[in-house]
């Protein structure tokens, strides 16, 4: 890729991302240029991975080119440094590296919109310089612990290596399972001790949070607590639930004007069924990315692709046929990209 094909992707991740948070960081670009998938920024962010540029799909230098394109156009932007630490998971709490040599600085800052009030820059700030939550691994492999050669449910990573809860002076605590945010946050505010449990999900790729490590008096307290103000916080649920479902009416909305933009020909009708599938809340499509929330053309498009793939083409068939997937989409690719054009209004002559 040449340098000036690589600053106008950066330039395009990065727009998305301020467009998004009014700020820009380099894992948004990274992320945005497919180079990393946040499932990797997870394992590194747990301490997990000595750097960043072993899971990514390029090498170092590329990444230190991706940096100075960052640089290049947030200054040309007018943004605002702010170098930011970046922490492990891990109980050393160790500076996380993203590449294996040279200085990191160039990779840590964030760029701020001069948009961004003094307040809320403030609140980024603090927040970014908190040590994160200690992260424990609930592993779907067998393992070892390095220190006794036992295993257990639970692991945390010491040193690059995994740790039983017992060798890590963790086995005092409960687990309080994930589902109930203001039991979850009080019992952490009191717990002197607590650690965030994760799993890999290899469905959708992630490390999905399973609930936290928390002192057993400690989520005592939280419980009278919640029993407490239980009416106040069902209001607010209550009040939260119908503020999300106008958001993403609204955003559906949008996202079906855009997708009538781009493909004239599309009915009304099947362009709000794109829309609604797409955005869908929790549903890891691509509809809920930060690309697609700013309306990215590519991202808009990807959701009119799947739809076809689904719809208009045998590929659910061929997986059910047993053809591999890659290849179903490759016997498929002429179909779509017909459709594609027969939705933009022109027709495959």
């Amino acid at each position: 890729m040449s340098r000036p094909n690589l600053a106008r992707r950066v330039a395009d991740a990065a727009e998305i991302a301020l467009t998004t948070r009014k700020y820009v960081t380099f894992i948004d670009v990274v992320t945005g240029l497919r180079w990393l998938h946040s499932r990797h920024v997870d394992t590194w962010r747990q301490g997990r991975s000595a750097t960043l540029g072993e899971l990514a799909a390029v090498d170092d230098a590329r990444l230190l080119d991706a940096a100075a394109a960052l640089r290049e156009w947030a200054l040309s932007r007018g943004l605002r440094p702010m170098e930011t630490p970046y922490l492990s998971g891990s109980r050393e709490r160790r500076e996380l590296r993203f590449t294996a040599a040279g200085e990191q600085g160039s990779f840590r800052v964030h760029w701020i919109s001069p948009d961004l009030s003094d307040a809320r820059v403030k609140q980024l700030a603090e927040r970014q310089s908190k040590a994160p939550d200690l992260v424990v691994v609930a592993p779907l492999e067998t393992w070892t612990c390095a220190t006794c050669g036992d295993t257990g449910p639970y692991l945390i990573m010491e040193d690059d290596r995994p740790h039983c809860l017992t060798c890590a002076d963790l086995d005092h605590l409960v687990l309080l399972p994930s589902g109930n945010a203001a039991l979850s946050r009080r019992a952490k505010k009191e717990s002197g001790l607590s650690a965030v449990v994760v799993q890999y999900n290899r469905r959708r790729k992630v490390y999905q949070r399973q609930g936290v490590l928390v002192e057993e008096a400690a989520l005592a307290r939280a419980e009278e607590q919640c029993l407490g103000d239980e009416e106040v916080r069902l209001r607010r649920r209550d009040r939260d639930r119908e503020r999300r479902t106008e958001q993403d009416l609204d955003y559906q909305t949008r996202m079906a004007a855009e997708i009538l933009r781009l493909f004239p020909a599309c009915p009304p009708v099947r362009a709000d069924s794109i829309a609604a599938h797409a955005a869908l809340r929790g549903s890891g499509r691509v509809g809920r990315t930060a690309a697609a929330k700013a309306l990215d053309e590519n991202a808009i498009t990807l959701a009119v692709v799947a739809s076809i793939r689904h719809l208009d083409t045998g590929y659910d068939r061929m997986l059910m046929d047993g053809v591999p997937r890659m290849e179903a989409r490759d016997r498929i690719r002429p179909a779509i990209e017909a459709k594609l054009s027969e939705l933009r209004g022109r027709r495959e002559p």
